[in-house]
């Protein structure tokens, strides 16, 4: 079996020969391609400044070399940023041409998101709804306690018994905590059946797949790591046990239909189809993550509906684990009033980076509002103290999506429309603002 570095290179000359082909066949001295090199050098730049910010690259391994020998100081990253986002606004795109003028949307909000985190890094004072508008062109709505509290007065009325509602929630959990034994074959189950739903109706390469690891001390509870050439590596943390609910949900959202088919569509439509070299490389902190993460929880609901969720826990997953599957409705009631709590850690998000809560508020707040347990609500500041106001991603991404896909007609009762819709959104340039 080659080495890794073996392989990378392997897909790197591929890539490039890629590029080549796709770009003969455009007018020489594109100015939208040169702009769109210069953002790959840039984010690669700025990865330099940034462990957390280029998630994923495959393009040209000289761009790579490029970045670290340049080792460009922030401020010249900034003022190329600046020149480039001067340069893409001179250029108007075509009326007729929507793949085009998405691009120019996409690049144009890529290039500001990218200066705003330059920004950040050199000390520039946000608040978390002004960042979260430069990074990821969207804006989370305030919630009050007296909100949540009206959602935790129901699940109140369904949990009934002694001790407060977290401990009455977080006892009634316990029994449904898969055993480590039984992690990799409730998780590989789960993966399975959400790639078969995801091939009904989307047509993915037949030679992409991933791997899948166990991790440790990490601050989330699953990573997909894209390598291109529709290969990924899937790692699931195990700091904390996992309940029954998290293996489709991460199945769903890191694989299938989520993370991995969202970025092998794009390299294939996008890259290799197009020669449009800024999709060689994904910066977190970037409008990319809005539609990454809305997309892969969206596209957990969108596989596995209700009734078909129910289905697969009990004659499947629950079974897998040891589990009771007599008892897969009563979980998944109560798991379905948790989800209203869902914009919860937004606020202890908020209220942490703009200073009104301290550390110990923020936890007090995720363990009253959310539910967790103070270990998890810690692990949860932890995230929010590397991620910040990427946390919008995954509720208010999710909930702008469905809205955006039911809005247009893919709703629950016409699953082919609601796939054809979902399928469009994850293969081409788009950004929040678009789906408003």
């Amino acid at each position: 079996m080659p080495s890794r570095i073996t392989t990378r290179a392997i897909l790197a000359v591929l890539l490039s020969l890629s590029l080549a082909a796709c770009q003969s066949a455009e007018p020489q001295g594109n100015p939208m391609n040169e702009i769109a090199e210069s953002f790959v050098k840039l984010v690669l730049a700025l990865g330099q400044h940034d462990a957390d910010y280029v998630d994923a690259y495959f393009g040209p391994e000289g761009w790579q070399l490029e970045a670290q020998e340049s080792a460009l100081a922030l401020d010249e990253i900034r003022n190329r940023a600046v020149d480039a986002l001067e340069a893409l606004q001179s250029l108007t795109p075509e009326r007729d041409d929507n793949l085009t003028a998405a691009r120019h949307l996409f690049m144009g909000k890529s290039l500001e998101s990218l200066i705003a985190r330059v920004d950040l890094l050199s000390g520039a004072p946000m608040t978390f709804d002004q960042e979260s508008a430069a990074l990821y062109d969207a804006v989370a709505p305030t919630l009050s306690a007296e909100h949540f509290q009206r959602v935790l007065g129901r699940l109140e009325d369904r949990m009934p018994g002694e001790g407060s509602i977290l401990e009455r929630y977080n006892a009634f959990r316990q029994e449904f905590i898969i055993p480590a034994e039984h992690l990799d074959g409730v998780f590989q189950a789960a993966i399975e059946a959400c790639r078969q739903e995801t091939r009904r109706y989307i047509d993915l390469p037949t030679n992409e797949s991933f791997t899948v690891e166990y991790v440790t001390d990490k601050s989330w509870s699953g990573y997909n790591w894209y390598k291109g050439g529709y290969q990924s590596l899937i790692q699931v943390n195990t700091d904390l046990p996992i309940y029954i609910d998290r293996a489709l949900d991460l199945a769903c959202h890191e694989g299938y239909p989520g993370h991995h088919v969202y970025n092998l569509l794009l390299e294939r439509e996008m890259v290799n189809e197009r020669g449009w070299v800024e999709f060689t490389i994904y910066p977190l902190f970037s409008p990319r993550s809005f539609l990454a993460e809305g997309t892969a929880n969206f596209g957990i609901d969108a596989t596995f509906p209700t009734e078909a969720r129910l289905k697969l826990e009990e004659t499947v997953l629950f079974p897998l684990a040891g589990l009771d599957p007599q008892r897969v409705r009563e979980y998944y009631e109560v798991q379905d009033l948790v989800k209203e709590l869902r914009f919860a850690g937004n606020e202890a998000a908020r209220g942490y980076l703009d200073g009104k809560m301290d550390a110990d508020e923020a936890v007090d707040w995720l363990t009253t509002y959310s539910l967790m347990s103070r270990d998890r609500a810690e692990k949860r500041l932890r995230f929010i103290e590397q991620y910040r106001s990427y946390v919008i991603n995954y509720n208010l991404g999710q909930e702008m999506v469905g809205q955006y896909i039911e809005s247009r007609g893919g709703t629950p009762e016409q699953p082919e429309e609601r796939w054809r819709l979902f399928s469009d959104l994850i293969s081409r340039p788009a950004v929040a603002s678009e789906l408003k």
